[in-house]
């Protein structure tokens, strides 16, 4: 049996059973470990090798344990154990840490930094994540807060890599219970979670300015709004010159007022119909401009419309080529799509054309037809002139003002006039839409286009006008 002891000189020698022995090499120990001081030993099975300090026998004080993988631990022993401060890498996952060590797991406060990239500072309780501590992953993602069982539990705010930042609760590494979101755009939730989506009781603030206070399910509102709805009769009727008064709810699946909801922004727009009509027809209409490359709208009346202004008697008076050419980029819809134009930068095409939801509600007060803009000529036969207005509806449209496109050539049809510019809307059918302009969409989804049909009857042509009156209810 070798024993190591320390000569007189100060070196170190084996001595067998108390007695002297030659000196060997101290780098290499065979049998034994070292009883004190320092040595170097190579464990039976070849797997560890120790170089460092000795008491008793036993690695105390500083030393290097590496293993045969390429893993190694260098730092402080206590009685043959890895305790203290000390460094740590595994050889099969390129992990490192430096810190706190117990019994020869990483405990207490150390840093890990981790081979597939990011890093963790703080609390360890046996090689886990426990306590209090900052992690930062290989996105770059950072999370500061509580710990347990390797994962975030607690309270705890993390910074994403699209630049939200969330501060609130966590259960096992998933946002649950009370927690505030801040979105990169700046929207901002405040409320329940469940499973890292919004869910339970909580608002949200949108960046387009829609605030929404309810219930959240798997991260969508309960109640949010999917549709606008124009109060009133099927066909309203109204007479020429006159003003309307619309009341416009937005409404959930089930028909109910989204009362949760505020601030989302709808437009209001006028379309007039669109009609081809025969050289023989006795029906007044008009004649637009070929440069003006009107599309027809699709509406759900069965009948095209092409953009028409509105005007208010507030302001100096309307801008019809202005409000013509934004009626034409912004409010056309695709032949057959009765879901409402597509949405896009626009501006507005008449003072007080936009309003903001309050409580799911909005109401657009003396709406005014305008007259008929630069490149709309109105014609009218000669024949049968004298009835315009004056026919029974249902009969083959008289009284009516479809919009139709001119001869070819620019030539004028036999028994026809071109009619002097009007200062109001000539008779006719128009219709009016609602249109979703939230920029950006409220959780990236625009409401389709609501319809209205519009009869504008001539003066004098016997027809009660349909004005709709503010609803205190409705607007509730």
């Amino acid at each position: 049996m070798w024993l190591l002891r320390e000569t007189s000189s100060g070196k170190m020698a084996f001595a067998s059973e108390g007695r002297a022995t030659s000196c060997l090499p101290h780098r290499e120990l065979p049998g034994r470990p070292p009883r004190d001081g320092y040595g170097v030993y190579v464990y039976p099975n070849s797997f560890f090798r120790y170089e460092g300090e000795w008491r008793g026998g036993k690695k105390h004080g500083r030393g290097k344990l590496l293993f045969k993988d390429g893993s190694y631990y260098e730092g402080d022993f206590v009685d043959g154990e890895i305790t203290g401060e000390g460094c740590r890498h595994w050889a099969l996952t390129g992990n490192t840490y430096t810190g706190q060590f117990v019994l020869g797991e990483p405990q207490g406060h150390g840093i890990m930094k981790y081979q597939a990239g990011g890093h963790y500072e703080g609390e360890l309780f046996r090689g886990l994540r426990e306590g209090h501590g900052c992690l930062v992953d290989a996105d770059g993602q950072v999370y500061w807060g509580s710990f347990h069982d390797n994962k975030r539990h607690g309270q705890g705010q993390m910074v994403f890599r699209n630049g939200d930042k969330y501060n609130g609760n966590w259960v096992r590494d998933q946002r649950q219970g009370h927690g505030m979101l801040r979105l990169a755009d700046g929207s901002t939730y405040e409320g329940q979670w469940h499973s890292g989506v919004f869910s339970g009781q909580g608002s949200m603030a949108h960046c387009s300015g829609v605030i929404y206070r309810g219930i959240w399910i798997n991260g969508h509102p309960m109640a949010q709004a999917t549709r606008i709805a124009i109060l009133g009769p099927e066909v309203m009727d109204t007479a020429q010159g006159s003003s309307l008064v619309l009341t416009v709810q937005l409404q959930q699946d089930n028909g109910e007022v989204a009362t949760s909801e505020d601030g989302r922004e709808l437009e209001i727009s006028a379309g007039v119909r669109y009609v081809q009509l025969p050289a023989y027809s006795e029906v007044s209409f008009f004649r637009v401009d070929d440069g003006l490359g009107q599309t027809p709208i699709q509406t759900p009346f069965g009948f095209q419309c092409i953009s028409y202004p509105l005007s208010s008697p507030a302001s100096e008076g309307p801008e019809p080529r202005a409000a013509l050419e934004s009626a034409s980029t912004d409010s056309l819809l695709p032949d057959g799509d009765p879901g409402g134009p597509p949405a896009g930068k626009h501006e507005p095409r008449c003072p007080g054309s936009r309003r903001r939801a309050e409580r799911g509600c909005v109401q657009f007060s003396d709406v005014h037809l305008g007259p008929p803009p630069p490149g709309y000529h109105a014609i009218l036969f000669l024949e049968g002139l004298h009835e315009v207005g004056s026919r029974p509806r249902g009969q083959d449209h008289r009284g009516m003002t479809p919009i139709a496109q001119g001869p070819p050539g620019g030539s004028r049809l036999d028994g026809v006039a071109t009619v002097e510019p009007a200062a109001e809307a000539f008779p006719g059918e128009y219709v009016i839409m609602i249109r979703d302009v939230t920029t950006p969409p409220f959780l990236g989804h625009t409401l389709p286009t609501a319809f209205k049909h519009l009869r504008v009857l001539a003066r004098g042509a016997g027809q009660q006008p349909h004005v709709p009156r503010e609803d205190p209810e409705a607007l509730s």
